[in-house]
């Protein structure tokens, strides 16, 4: 297999910033110990695609309830390919756990952006059946799989990446 990439913890700066803004309740001290015990993703078998990413702090969400996930990892990723975020199959199955944008894409720039390449994950509980999914500190929830990707024959990109979400539409 070609080894394509590696992760990363972004700065503690970077993930208190992110937590600080959406999470009211965590004091600093609470930030710290949230952020040194951030996993990096890994695969759990050999034959796993996906890299499972592992939930910062606890959460629960009822039906219809989202959440913003700073994970507090980056990832440099090797040109050509595309790290393609999902939630875990077995939260999909059994609470329809969905992402917020269907398929999250992280593009091998984005690991140089201001945000370091923070990667945020937005799940919603889209359940029918009424159940409220709970995830605890250290549980896999979302997954990424490394994709190799291509270009037209005319190709001529030359913009150069400084953000998230929307931010190639500005370059």
């Amino acid at each position: 297999m070609k080894r394509v990439a590696q992760f990363y913890k972004v700065s503690f700066g970077n993930y208190a910033e992110a937590v600080k803004a959406d999470f009211l309740q965590y004091s600093d001290a609470d930030i710290r110990g949230i952020y040194e015990d951030i996993r990096i993703p890994v695969r759990a078998t050999r034959g796993s695609a996906g890299y499972d990413f592992f939930a910062p702090f606890s959460f629960t969400l009822a039906p219809g309830e989202s959440i913003k996930i700073p994970t507090g990892i980056r990832v440099r990723i090797d040109e050509e390919w595309v790290l393609k975020l999902y939630p875990r199959s077995g939260l999909g199955f059994k609470y329809r756990l969905q992402m917020n944008n269907t398929v999250g894409i992280i593009d091998s720039d984005y690991f140089n952006s201001d945000n370091e390449g923070h990667i945020f994950i937005k799940l919603t509980n889209d359940t029918n059946e009424g159940r409220t999914l709970e995830i605890a500190r250290g549980t896999g929830f979302a997954q990424g799989i490394f994709i190799e990707y291509g270009i037209t024959v005319d190709d001529d990109a030359a913009g150069v990446r400084n953000g998230g979400l929307g931010s190639t539409t500005k370059c």
